[in-house]
């Protein structure tokens, strides 16, 4: 029979494994940037996205920071993350633009949610627009719905979780043109099904690919669609795809 080890002993290696997993250092770091005075559907989806983030990264071991201030897009602030993420806004000053073109260049990683992707003639960036593989904003859906979505291919690390079709909660789904599938650069690995069409009922979404969910395969990035109200964090199976998401782009840079 096994001896049983002393109480003393067990309770030392206790708070030794303990202190050890304490100061293990993070896998990465992250930074979201978002904005408070922007419109309310989209900061109620940047304070669940908070939520969310700072969640999983007690459970995955990454540190996750946060600001509001976007003058920290920098390159002395920037170097000191693996991941930035764009919650509900974007740089808008050229300081911040060449700041985070060079990070990404230089192999940060990224990850931008909805209106962090919008651009259209008046944007005059048109880095950020190859940077999207070509994509620029023409429509949308009004009101926010849920639809169906299909995912193409199940087995990327993104989207290894998710169903072939399944249906994501309400939000305001953008269409591009041109489509960023059309781009070489660009792997799509999630679409809005064409059986949703028409979708809305203001406005309306009627034909067309329309690519949810993408990556540039130039740069450790990704572009995620959802992001528009307070629905966006309902779904279990769609939570998966965000925490792949983050850990796909937060371990590529190491």
């Amino acid at each position: 029979m096994m001896k049983k080890r002393p109480l003393l002993l067990c309770l030392l290696l206790h708070v030794s494994f303990t202190a050890a997993a304490v100061n293990k250092p993070p896998a990465f770091k992250v930074l979201a940037f978002y904005n408070l005075r922007v419109e309310p559907d989209h900061v109620d989806f940047a304070n669940d996205a908070l939520v969310y983030f700072k969640r999983l990264a007690g459970e995955k071991n990454f540190q996750f920071d946060t600001t509001t201030d976007w003058s920290k897009m920098n390159a002395a602030v920037l170097s000191k993350y693996q991941v930035v993420l764009w919650l509900n806004f974007f740089p808008t000053t050229p300081e911040q633009r060449a700041a985070f073109s060079t990070y990404m260049e230089h192999g940060g990683g990224w990850i931008g949610f909805h209106v962090a992707g919008y651009n259209d003639k008046y944007t005059q960036w048109p880095w950020f627009v190859n940077f999207l593989g070509g994509a620029v904003f023409v429509n949308n859906n009004w009101p926010p719905l849920p639809a169906k979505l299909h995912v193409d291919p199940t087995n990327h690390p993104v989207t290894r979780h998710l169903p072939a079709d399944y249906l994501s909660p309400a939000n305001e789904w953008y269409q591009w043109d041109p489509s960023p599938r059309l781009s070489k650069d660009v792997k799509v690995l999630v679409t809005l099904d064409a059986a949703n069409y028409p979708l809305g009922k203001k406005n309306l979404l009627t034909s067309g690919d329309i690519p949810v969910v993408w990556t540039n395969k130039k740069y450790n990035m990704l572009y995620v669609n959802m992001g528009h109200g307070d629905k966006i964090f309902t779904d279990s199976l769609q939570n998966k795809m965000y925490e792949d998401a983050l850990l796909w782009v937060g371990r590529k840079k190491k």
